[in-house]
């Protein structure tokens, strides 16, 4: 004896092929159909499936298609219930987008895309000023006031304006009233971008510190999130071996690796945490490795909901990256 259903009718079917009992939707409707498919979709069973299991507990459940099933004159569908799937069809694939609008996985893609994106026009538009401005004014030095450069020249009136802002003397060669306006419009343009770009970071930074907050504690969210992208999602993530975590973001020097035989790379994206990138190059790569491992804990607990890790498990990897520095406190003989 078996359960055949669908998202319009349920029904008993025995081995002979006929059908000793059946219920059918008594009101088709399409948003109510949309739910129906979505649920069969994903395991579930319709309501008049669920009555027919309780009164026939000794009945396989057999999804209607099923190789399992005896033929039989099951119910077919007619003019109006085909009308009512095409339309619940066209809302599952709404509801699938609104759903995927909740994936944090997908909102950190493309913020992450994004930020990158504009973080390059930001530098570009940041390096060029600088050299615009030091056309004008050679003897300004740009490495303290480089970002607050735009600022500062969105504010002057003029070249002499913004070379005495700059504590510098006023140039001999000014520019044309069209090219100083266009100068000052390009500076704006930077401060817009940098303004964007410091408002992407801080929505990276609140999905990241609730999706990845281990991860986060440990890394910083902006990293973290960097990680979880590359990987493909937080569940790829944690799935991911500590020595492949290691060099994420390293693809290309890994292949050429494999292809030329360079030296392997020791570290990807992990590398701008400061515990690697500010320490002596002789122990970069033992901190890689204990960082990658414990960062492969962290996704782990972040994904299959472990209790969040604070300061003190962060505090306890630091310790151990301090080890590791004053146990090598000089480089290797050759």
């Amino acid at each position: 004896m078996w359960l055949w259903y669908d998202w319009r009718a349920a029904a008993i079917v025995n081995q002979d092929g006929l059908i000793i009992d059946i219920i059918e939707w008594s009101k088709p409707e399409v948003k109510q159909a949309t739910y129906r498919i979505d649920a069969i979709r994903n395991g579930g069973l319709t309501d008049e499936a669920e009555v027919l299991a309780q009164r026939f507990p000794e009945a396989t459940i057999c999804l209607a298609g099923s190789d399992e099933l005896p033929e039989a004159d099951y119910p077919e569908m007619t003019a109006e219930l085909n009308e009512i799937f095409e339309e619940a069809a066209l809302g599952l694939a709404e509801l699938g987008l609104s759903r995927a609008a909740g994936d944090s996985d997908r909102r950190l893609e493309h913020l992450q895309k994004a930020m990158t994106e504009v973080r390059d026009i930001t530098l570009s538009l940041e390096s060029r000023l600088v050299e615009w401005v030091g056309l004008f004014l050679p003897q300004v030095r740009f490495e303290r006031n480089r970002v607050q450069l735009a600022s500062t020249v969105s504010q002057s009136d003029g070249l002499a304006d913004l070379a005495h802002k700059l504590g510098v003397e006023a140039p001999e060669v000014e520019p044309e009233t069209s090219e100083w306006r266009s100068l000052k419009g390009h500076a704006q343009s930077a401060m817009t971008f940098r303004g964007q770009l410091d408002r992407m970071e801080a929505a990276v930074r609140t999905i990241a510190e609730s999706h990845l907050p281990s991860l986060s504690a440990l890394l910083g969210p902006l990293l973290a999130s960097k990680l979880c992208v590359s990987a493909h999602g937080r569940e790829r993530l944690a799935r991911l071996p500590s020595g492949t975590l290691q060099v994420l973001g390293a693809e290309k020097a890994f292949f050429s690796h494999l292809k030329t035989g360079t030296p392997p790379p020791k570290h990807g994206h992990i590398f701008s945490h400061p515990w690697i990138s500010k320490s002596p190059y002789w122990v970069r790569g033992k901190i890689s490795r204990t960082l990658a491992a414990k960062a492969s804990i962290a996704a782990r607990v972040d994904a299959y909901d472990g209790e969040p890790w604070g300061q003190e498990q962060v505090s306890e990897v630091e310790s151990r990256v301090n080890e590791i520095k004053s146990s090598h406190p000089k480089p290797p003989r050759k």
